[in-house]
């Protein structure tokens, strides 16, 4: 019988791990930026949060809020109603949902509006006409929104945050105005900010309840901004 020779592998040598480097990776893995990224299983949980939100938007837009079910958007989707719920409480959770994304975009606009050079009663106007544009050109759908309290921090907590990071970036510009003698520093710039927030607000609720009135929505935010930036003049 003919020998096999056999060869054996040696072990490689052990590796000698670096403490120092061991640390600069844990730090940088912790910083801002560096989390690891969702695996698939979160990926497909949020890709269909956003599908029923988008879902559900179409069939406001088309149908009415109030004439929207529960049963159309899981019919629509093709889920069930128990993997709906378990993205949502109600219908009402999905319209504070589209609130909650309303402030996010009003911070992204307010953040343009910093990052450029501007005067502000330009950066104010801008702001206020697009987001009345916008408002009624989705006249329906915000229209549910208002009335349901969907972007009302007091009604729905869920929605302080983002309501504070969008009047936060107010503040800034209001105080950016007041640096450049553009605006009266005879009062803080957090009443300031309110009295403008709540010009605002308090234009859309009247106009939300009351479509037919002598005025559109855009001409409304207009003279609302105009009445405010002459009382601010300093």
């Amino acid at each position: 019988m003919r020998r096999v020779n056999v060869a054996v592998r040696r072990s490689a040598a052990p590796v000698t791990v670096n403490d120092d480097e061991v640390k600069k990776q844990r730090r940088e893995d912790a910083e801002p930026g560096n989390e690891p990224k969702p695996g698939l299983r979160e990926r497909k949980k949020a890709r269909l949060r956003q599908q029923i939100v988008e879902t559900a938007l179409h069939l406001f837009r088309q149908r009415g809020y109030e004439n929207t079910r529960i049963d159309d958007i899981v019919h629509t989707l093709e889920i069930s109603q128990p993997t709906f719920f378990r993205y949502f409480p109600s219908k009402d959770a999905v319209l504070r949902e589209v609130g909650r994304r309303a402030f996010a975009r009003q911070a992204e606009s307010l953040k343009a509006e910093l990052s450029v050079k501007a005067t502000t009663e330009q950066r104010l106007r801008r702001f206020y006409e697009t987001l009345g544009n916008v408002t009624e050109v989705g006249r329906p759908l915000w229209q549910a929104v208002i009335l349901a309290g969907a972007m009302d921090p007091v009604r729905s907590p869920e929605l302080r945050g983002a309501e504070a990071a969008t009047v936060s970036l107010l503040r800034e510009i209001i105080a950016e105005g007041q640096k450049n003698g553009e605006i009266t520093c005879d009062f803080p710039v957090v009443h300031l900010a309110e009295f403008m927030e709540g010009l605002f607000n308090t234009v859309v609720r009247q106009w939300a309840v009351d479509l037919t009135g002598p005025h559109k929505l855009t001409e409304r935010v207009r003279n609302a901004v105009e009445f405010f930036l002459r009382g601010a003049k300093p």
